[in-house]
């Protein structure tokens, strides 16, 4: 495996621009439900996030396949040891962590509630074959979106649960779902060859296409319905979701990308929610 010629590369094979996207959506969910959230709430998010990604990844990464690996799954599979070291402390802290933030309260066991609902889906979509074709990227985009807003939704005051928020859920969701897609169409054959369940293994590659210009089209409707119709409190974040899809669209779909930089950008496109930091 060559070495990195940019430390971009290690923040991305580290999953450290999923941690500060995930940060982000924990913002933009806390902003629109008029939760403040110290910083610890963000630093224990993040722990969780970086612990299922760099398990999920570490899995991938064992698989005894004659391919060759993606960079992010030969980084893994070279700094194994580290990485299973670096895993075991950073559940410990994430743990301790959340018992020392949350304590004994609801907020810490319907967490852990959340965990481990998360941990069985990964178990049950890598051994169900098969089965698990398509239910990774649904199950995932969904996990994510009610892992960064979970927080906010159970501080938040009743009133401000509304179907509003309701609709940006879904919308982010469905967001998560887009990039899921998209990255599964790009490895989808080093994923068959692997034995990894995704979409694309589901769906014909031109099928797959059609979905995701037909989902980023009527989540780009979506979003603009909501800029348009909402109150004006709610334009700032329809309008960073009208964003965030059409760069997904115009960054998937750009020819003279390689494959790594759709991915990096896709991903550092989830950094935007950042911006309601300024309001």
């Amino acid at each position: 495996m060559k070495p990195p010629n940019t430390l971009f590369s290690y923040i991305s094979w580290l999953s450290i621009d999923v941690v500060l996207g995930a940060m982000a959506g924990m913002l933009f969910f806390s902003k629109l439900l008029h939760v403040p959230l110290a910083w610890d709430i963000y630093a224990l998010l993040g722990l969780c996030v970086w612990v299922i990604y760099t398990a999920d990844h570490l899995l991938d990464s064992r698989k005894k396949v004659q391919i060759d690996l993606s960079p992010r799954h030969q980084f893994h599979a070279r700094h194994q040891k580290i990485l299973l070291l670096s895993l075991a402390l950073a559940t410990l802290l994430g743990l301790s962590g959340a018992i020392w933030i949350l304590g004994w309260s609801r907020e810490l066991f319907w967490s852990l509630f959340l965990a481990g609902a998360i941990a069985g889906s990964m178990a049950l979509i890598r051994l169900g074959g098969n089965a698990g074709k398509g239910l990774k990227e649904l199950s995932t985009a969904v996990f994510y979106v009610l892992g960064i807003a979970w927080i906010p939704l159970l501080r938040a005051d009743a009133l401000d649960r509304d179907w509003r928020v309701g609709v940006f859920l879904l919308v982010f969701t469905l967001l998560a779902f887009l990039n899921l897609l998209m990255l599964s169409w790009m490895d989808r054959r080093k994923d068959e060859l692997a034995g990894f369940p995704s979409a694309a293994q589901l769906i014909q590659p031109g099928q797959l296409l059609d979905w995701i210009r037909r989902l980023a089209l009527l989540l780009i409707i979506i979003s603009l319905t909501l800029f348009i119709a909402l109150p004006s409190f709610f334009r700032m974040y329809s309008c960073i979701l009208l964003i965030m899809v059409i760069l997904h669209f115009l960054i998937f779909f750009n020819k003279n990308l390689s494959e790594d930089q759709i991915r990096s950008r896709m991903e550092a496109v989830f950094l935007l929610p950042w911006i309601v930091l300024i309001f």
